[in-house]
């Protein structure tokens, strides 16, 4: 897929979780993370698999950037817990095994991370519906590459595209393809008229310091 294909179909996959509300902007009534960091973004990407289309061509685009980019590969591994079913839909499309990761060992049994049978030396692509700050996402890789397993890329629907955690996943030494991001994401809402030109330089310093980010007051 070329560049421009690409930055389209970003676009397109913005619109369309923006159009069943897995993702919402509120800049001037900012919502409080779990972190407590104030954001005006909130995402849900889980919505998707209750549209039958648009689940079909989230899987469909996954499973195609990773054939593309990667070539098939051994197993896919989803991250608990928003991209479990996501990442069963690819494996399934691509014809591959499947497991997931937890982000906590089980308290009972083995104890597992891992849910689900790899076998050393595999080839794997991890499936995320979102990296936010990126430290699941990571855990999940060590989890799979301490089972002897090489993570050979991960695919995410959308990711915050936050500099520290673009830096995090170099430093891991993990590609990470996506289906659409937080700049696309500003294009399609202000294009469909669901931001206003004047919200544009307080969402884009949210993505700059996140932690450290004040919403601007709006003028009517």
């Amino acid at each position: 897929m070329t560049q421009e294909a690409m930055k389209e179909l970003d676009k397109i996959v913005a619109e369309k979780l923006l159009e069943i509300s897995a993702i919402k902007l509120q800049p001037e009534l900012p919502f409080t993370w779990a972190s407590g960091w104030n954001s005006p973004i909130y995402t849900d990407n889980r919505k998707t698999l209750s549209y039958p289309e648009l689940r079909s061509f989230i899987k469909v685009e996954l499973s195609r950037i990773i054939m593309e980019r990667f070539g098939a590969p051994d197993a896919i591994a989803g991250v608990a817990t928003g991209a479990i079913a996501m990442g069963a839909l690819v494996a399934d499309t691509i014809g591959k095994p499947y497991v997931y990761v937890r982000s906590t060992p089980k308290d009972h049994g083995l104890e597992n991370l891992i849910e689900g049978n790899l076998t050393p030396g595999q080839r794997v692509v991890v499936i995320e519906d979102l990296i936010s700050t990126g430290a699941s996402s990571l855990k999940a890789v060590e989890a799979i590459r301490a089972a002897g397993c090489e993570v050979i890329g991960m695919a995410a629907m959308f990711t915050y595209q936050f500099p520290v955690v673009i830096e995090a996943f170099k430093a891991a030494n993990v590609e990470l393809l996506t289906l659409s991001n937080y700049s696309a994401l500003l294009e399609a809402a202000l294009d469909t008229n669901y931001i206003r030109p004047a919200d544009l330089d307080t969402l884009k310093e949210w993505r700059k310091d996140p932690a450290n980010w004040v919403p601007a007051t709006r003028n009517n």
